[in-house]
């Protein structure tokens, strides 16, 4: 989506916003935390409804304002989170490579986006924490097996060092615009930030977020 022509010389070529799903704890925030700020944090504080962040970046020569939503991944929220699915361009699926239940749980992430996003979306499958070796049960080849099964891109990351983040959002961003390029039809808006009236959990230590 191009930006809008005015008598300023625009701040962006292109307004692509990208939405993070996954499980509770898989590390979606920390993931948005180290794109957006180059920052990480190994408190675990529960994403309250929905959140997002902004970036700009440069790709080919054209500027691109990344939109990030960051969603809860409880499931009492998950009624909040779906108004979202319709206005993104792109959508980062992410699991814990330590936890076989949030890698099992993306066959019904992607059924969500199915059912609620554009056919026309991009998806690209996130598997994190991928420094947590010793801890390790999802192994790559896995996560490769069921992105090649629904057709798209994969990759390993982590958040705690930073391994392949920039690269998973800029290749998403990628292909977004290429697809852009090709089939220039504007995508209905996300709409505003819900912030429902719950109290969050305690902040708990620990490595959830890598």
């Amino acid at each position: 989506m191009a930006a809008a022509t005015g008598s300023k010389p625009p701040a962006y070529d292109y307004l692509i916003k990208l939405l993070l799903i996954g499980d509770s704890g898989v590390g979606k925030s920390c993931l948005l935390l180290r794109f957006s700020d180059d920052s990480f944090t190994p408190s675990f504080i529960t994403t309250i409804g929905i959140d997002f962040k902004i970036r700009t970046i440069e790709l080919d020569g054209k500027k691109i304002k990344l939109q990030i939503w960051d969603t809860a991944g409880q499931e009492r929220f998950r009624t909040i989170t779906t108004a979202y699915y319709r206005g993104a361009m792109g959508i980062l699926l992410v699991y814990d490579v330590t936890d076989e239940k949030t890698f099992a749980n993306i066959r019904n992430w992607i059924r969500n986006i199915e059912q609620h996003a554009a056919d026309t979306v991009n998806k690209m499958l996130i598997g994190n924490k991928c420094d947590m070796e010793d801890e390790k049960v999802v192994d790559a080849s896995r996560g490769q097996a069921l992105a090649d099964e629904y057709g798209i891109k994969f990759m390993e990351t982590s958040a705690k060092t930073n391994h392949n983040v920039d690269l998973a959002f800029f290749t998403l961003a990628k292909d977004i615009k290429v697809r852009l390029i090709e089939d220039p039809t504007p995508t209905p808006p996300i709409p505003n930030p819900i912030k429902p009236n719950i109290d969050p959990p305690p902040q708990k230590e620990g490595g959830c977020c890598k």
